[in-house]
């Protein structure tokens, strides 16, 4: 289990199920099975939730829907995904729509997707139960990827999908290819003072301030990859590097790997590149401008607030959302 406290996109209460993705014809008995249930995402990444009484404070939930109901409206579904099996035996599946597609009703008449509540993932983590949290993080991950690498990189052709979703398989060359996940480091640089070093991107609206975080590059563990990113974006030389946990991010297709890296110089010299400022906080000093909402820190679905409150000790007094 991770040390770090509730890591959002990382909870699941589906088995995956993988053994049974090979099975001849899975896909087909699922999509005829009105038990099955099917999570709808948008290109976007957005999905649709639960209706909920106005100024209910129900939290929100996904709509899963019957395969029919998809069909009537979607008659050739673009890749369907299969998800996994709840305890219970429950199927699930995902599926890709366009934004205007419809679905019935428990009536038989449309629903159109303009009138259901879609959210994505950064806005309703927080609120979403783990089954509902696990089944959108992966489905918006894999789809993404049947989105965007259509075609065989070996010869151009395109690939058919394959292993209930799971793989694309050359026609032309037989080549099976899988999805892909970008592994990313993301680190809370302490010195010996016990101060945390946080950094503003040039990208963002003045004030918001995150862990260090970078791409792990062919063949470098991720130790090194945590030295690397750090050194080069605020100059700082870090020494020890102690793992705290991890966390897919399907933005589109990272998984975040957190640590605590020490520092061995506290000189900051940020390469104006990707990063503006960097500052050295206190407890207090981060509490302080936190609250009076001179820093504003990443949202509770972030590994990166864990860190940060991991070296804190307890929850920071504010979390304004970006």
């Amino acid at each position: 289990m991770s040390p770090l406290r509730s890591l959002l996109l990382s909870r699941s209460a589906v088995d995956r199920d993988g053994e049974r993705r090979t099975d001849p014809g899975l896909l087909e008995a699922l999509w005829a099975d009105p038990a099955t249930r099917v999570l709808r995402v948008r290109p976007d990444g957005s999905a649709p939730l639960r209706a909920r009484a106005q100024g209910s404070a129900e939290p929100a939930a996904l709509e899963l829907v019957a395969p029919g109901d998809v069909a009537r409206a979607l008659p050739e579904p673009g890749p369907v995904v299969y998800l996994g099996r709840e305890e219970d035996g429950t199927a699930h599946v995902a599926v890709e729509v366009p934004d205007d597609q419809e679905v019935a009703d428990a009536a038989g008449w449309p629903v159109r997707s303009g009138d259901e509540e879609w959210a994505g993932l950064r806005a309703v983590a927080a609120e979403l139960d783990d089954r509902d949290a696990g089944l959108l993080v992966e489905a918006v991950g894999v789809l993404n990827w049947h989105r965007v690498h259509p075609h065989c990189p070996r010869c151009g052709s395109r690939t058919a999908v394959t292993t209930s979703g799971w793989t694309r398989t050359c026609p032309v060359d037989g080549s099976e290819h899988y999805p892909r996940t970008d592994p990313a480091v993301i680190m809370a640089v302490v010195d010996e003072d016990d101060r945390v070093l946080l950094a503003h991107n040039a990208l963002w609206p003045a004030g918001r301030f995150s862990a260090l975080a970078g791409f792990v590059e062919p063949g470098e563990p991720l130790e090194a990859a945590v030295r690397r990113e750090v050194l080069e974006e605020v100059g700082v030389v870090v020494g020890e590097v102690e793992y705290k946990g991890s966390q897919p991010w399907p933005f589109p297709a990272s998984l975040m790997l957190g640590f605590t890296a020490r520092a061995s110089s506290t000189g900051v010299r940020v390469d104006d590149v990707e990063i503006s400022d960097a500052r050295w906080f206190s407890r207090e000093e981060l509490a302080a401008a936190v609250t009076s909402g001179e820093v504003l820190l990443p949202p509770s679905t972030s590994i990166a607030l864990r860190l940060v409150e991991d070296w804190y000790g307890e929850e920071l007094p504010a979390r304004p959302s970006w």
